[in-house]
């Protein structure tokens, strides 16, 4: 076999292990329904699964582990680690101010187009043209599937706290990407950024009360949350970022909406309307054309000129 072919087969499983942690991702939704009604709000159950998943990857990536890349690298890191717990708070201020609707659309939707652009910026990766169009596709597939094509208001500070929420998945996705392909252990880099995160997200956890957690059903859920939608989700994207381009797999994990559609349907006995069938099969065809191997550009050829002064030379 080739070395393309082996590296095709990497690129692959790659992709694969992000769009299996936006499958997860995309549970997590359906999980937090099982939690008591009026025993546990969104930013409680966020801070839990922080907490847990984040403490559970700094634990299997080690402590020896996690200081050596303190030591390397310590600003970046700390300021993702940062960005993730942020992302959270970014997140459900701008639901409570906009409607899920709009919030999801503008901080998921925003998230590969900021991390495309930051990608761009610090390590002069210009996203391609399929992707450009593959993303703003599954964007407005995931507009459609969310919106269920009704007309919602949109409060102006919820927009912005939306929009900041997808920056800070951005320069955490990137921050990670460019640890991970400097040779950092995937394992490692993500025990640094969400054990972190744990440590910021305790104190909210504490201040929105933990007697949840006494509950079987709210244990359970939080423990579920933690250990598949954060530890294994997260291993699983920091391996898929070892061959993919992050701009990509943020793109990827636009499958995050669409799992949670799916079983919302299936589950939990939703429905969606005509239009949010349009927007998932217009964010199916975008990953899709994300999801599939870029073809090698040929090599430009060496006038004939060069040729004769470079085989002189020799």
């Amino acid at each position: 076999m080739t070395t393309d072919h082996f590296a095709g087969r990497r690129t692959a499983s790659g992709a694969a292990a992000v769009v299996a942690a936006a499958v997860l991702w995309g549970t997590a939704g359906t999980a937090g329904t099982l939690v008591p009604d009026g025993s546990a709000g969104p930013v409680a159950l966020a801070a839990a699964r922080l907490v847990i998943g984040g403490a559970l990857l700094a634990v299997l990536a080690g402590p020896a582990a996690l200081a050596a890349l303190l030591r390397a690298r310590p600003v970046p890191l700390l300021a993702a680690a940062g960005a993730v717990a942020a992302y959270q708070l970014c997140y459900f201020a701008a639901v409570g101010r906009t409607g899920v609707a709009i919030g999801t659309v503008v901080a998921i939707g925003s998230g590969p187009v900021f991390t495309g652009l930051l990608s761009w910026l610090w390590d002069r990766e210009r996203p391609g043209r399929r992707w450009s169009l593959a993303t703003a596709a599954a964007v407005a597939g995931c507009a459609a599937l969310v919106s269920g094509g009704q007309a919602v208001g949109a409060d102006p500070l919820g927009v912005l706290l939306a929009l900041a929420g997808g920056l800070l998945y951005g320069f955490y996705a990137v921050t990670a990407a460019r640890t991970i392909t400097a040779g950092a252990p995937s394992g490692a880099v993500m025990g640094v950024l969400f054990g972190g995160a744990a440590v910021i997200m305790l104190p909210v956890l504490l201040w929105h009360g933990p007697a949840w957690l006494a509950e079987p059903r709210g244990l359970l859920t939080a423990v579920y949350l933690g250990c598949a939608t954060t530890a294994l989700s997260y291993y699983l994207y920091g391996r898929g970022l070892r061959t993919t381009p992050v701009a990509r797999a943020a793109t990827l994990a636009l499958a995050e909406p669409a799992v949670a559609a799916l079983l919302g349907v299936l589950l939990l006995h939703e429905r969606l309307a005509p239009v949010s069938f349009a927007g998932l099969a217009l964010l199916g065809a975008g990953l899709v054309a994300v999801a599939l191997p870029e073809r090698p550009r040929p090599a430009a050829p060496v006038p004939p000129r060069a040729r004769g002064k470079a085989q002189s030379s020799a």
